[in-house]
């Protein structure tokens, strides 16, 4: 095995000087990183200590689901050797230690061959920020690789890792407000909820306007269909703001019984009503200092409604069977699968209150304005389920992949999660006696007994109106038909642009930059 050499290293320096983003550098390294040592598959992963836990930012050699995989260190007993290193470490042929890979590397079907595995912990400071991992089919080819070579790589891996997430945390603030700027030489990589899984544009605009707004102190109003993670997102909006080290407290208003919503939120004293046997805290006691996350906001009766508004205007309590007020310090955040606009022209929801939640709204994007997020997420799912199921592996074919992108996922991100705990639950069962568990396409035949994709499609004006309201936001309904339309054609012309165009009578550029502004775009997957 030769040593690196000085050309090779102003080489790579120059390239990662040159590199505009992070997935240039990661890539660029990665590269050089093969190209000096023989392996079929490098990836770069950083750590989080308070999780315990793996998380792949590059990789070269293994399959695109991995970048969606959390590898908790518990659960992978060769990285975790890895992480408690403090330099190389390399695996016999025949360690009896599963490889985290198995059933991932793009070049090889089923359970990884006898083969080399060599991790190198990348430290800062003495601090670990991440892992390299290496490996290859030709076993013991990592065994007497120069220790020059290994360092150099080791320092050059560890230094670009600790830049790009220093890039990263930097970009991710640098709207922020000067009191988060002050808290930027303390903070910590892993600032983002790991359970934001996806890189598609709606998914990065989401992010986006979750740390822009996070740092404030507004009210939120949290919009979206059924399943499509309300709540993971007003959990990043707490961790991303200056009250995360305090209690965000969840409150589901559909589920609070009506003569018992005033003392859940606000508490009660003992002897107020029958039944108050002792004095009780309501949730905005609790969140005091933090966070209030309202679920189902639509769902709370009007008389309820009028005492919540009092709360928001004046940051004020009163307990039930209590004189007292009390001043509290709360940051309200609201969310609903309902279109508040329309319950407030109905009559069913205070306009008063609509507008002081809705301070600043977020939308959520539904699953199928975002499919090339499918595999990442369903990648996360299964890694969480192997351990509830006690498998060693699962991995995903591409037949699987190209089921749950024809689907049109009306339940959004939780029911790809059923979905996929379901698979593998029934793929566990046919494949008895197996340690590596795959999906294929077989186990997409659940997706045709469940709800289906929409096969027709209407555009008479009654199917795109309620008809039951008396007010209209006609920019609203002209793009929620636009998108209906241009999604429509798009899957009827198996995902070509041009003949889309053609049928919309519409110049391609012009159709391109509207689908843009619409959230739509298209997946290409290669079937092999």
């Amino acid at each position: 095995m030769k040593e690196i050499s000085p050309s090779a290293l102003i080489e790579l320096s120059l390239d990662l000087a040159q590199s505009l983003t992070n997935k240039d550098r990661f890539d660029r390294l990665l590269t050089t990183v093969r190209k000096t040592i023989a392996c079929d598959s490098v990836a770069m992963l950083a750590f989080s200590e308070e999780n315990q836990l793996l998380t792949p930012i590059a990789f070269q050699g293994l399959s695109k689901d991995t970048l969606g995989r959390r590898f908790l260190l518990e659960d992978h007993p060769r990285l975790k050797l890895i992480c408690a290193a403090d330099k190389a470490v390399r695996f016999s042929a025949d360690c009896e230690l599963p490889d985290p890979y198995d059933g991932l590397l793009i070049d090889r079907e089923g359970d990884l061959p006898v083969h080399a595995c060599m991790g190198l912990p990348l430290l800062f400071d003495d601090r670990l920020i991440g892992v390299l991992t290496l490996d290859s089919f030709t076993p013991n080819v990592f065994d007497d690789l120069p220790p020059k070579t290994l360092s150099v790589i080791t320092a050059m891996a560890a230094a670009n890792l600790h830049a790009a997430l220093t890039i990263e945390l930097l970009e991710y603030r640098a709207i922020h407000s000067e009191q988060v700027a002050a808290e930027l030489s303390s903070a910590t990589p892993q600032l983002k909820s790991q359970q934001m899984i996806g890189n598609s544009e709606a998914m990065s605009k989401l992010k986006q306007e979750i740390a822009l707004v996070a740092p404030s102190n507004f009210t939120i109003l949290i919009t979206g269909e059924t399943g499509v993670g309300k709540e993971l997102v007003a959990n990043d909006l707490h961790v991303q703001s200056r009250r995360k080290n305090n209690a965000i407290v969840h409150v589901n208003c559909a589920a609070l019984p009506e003569n018992l919503i005033e003392s859940e939120l606000f508490g009660h004293v003992k002897g107020a009503f029958t039944g108050a046997d002792r004095n009780r805290a309501g949730k905005f006691s609790i969140a005091d200092g933090g966070t209030l996350f309202l679920d189902e906001i639509g769902e709370l009766p009007l008389v309820a409604q009028s005492k919540l508004l009092r709360v928001l205007q004046s940051n004020e309590i009163q307990a039930v069977g209590q004189d007292k007020i009390t001043k509290v310090d709360v940051r309200v955040i609201a969310a609903t699968n309902r279109n508040l606009a329309q319950e407030v022209a109905a009559g069913r929801f205070r306009a008063d209150l609509y507008h002081r939640l809705s301070v600043y709204p977020i939308s959520v994007p539904p699953l199928r304005t975002r499919l090339e997020d499918i595999t990442l997420l369903a990648g996360f799912f299964v890694e969480k389920i192997k351990r509830q199921l006690g498998i060693r592996q699962i991995s995903i074919s591409d037949d699987f992949s190209t089921c749950l992108a024809h689907y049109n996922w009306p339940g959004n991100v939780r029911e790809l999660e059923h979905f996929i705990n379901r698979a593998a639950l029934k793929a566990k069962a046919n494949q008895v006696n197996v340690q590596l568990i795959k999906l294929t396409a077989a186990d997409c035949e659940q997706l045709s007994k469940e709800k289906p994709a929409k096969t027709t499609f209407d555009l008479s004006a009654d199917n795109m109106i309620n008809k039951d309201d008396e007010h209209y936001n006609l920019r609203q309904v002209t793009e929620d038909f636009q998108r209906q339309l241009i999604s429509h054609i798009l899957t009827q012309e198996k995902g070509k642009w041009s003949s889309t165009a053609n049928r919309l009578k519409v110049d391609r550029a012009n159709l391109n930059r509207l689908a843009k502004r619409l959230g739509i775009s298209v997946t290409k997957v290669i079937e092999k």
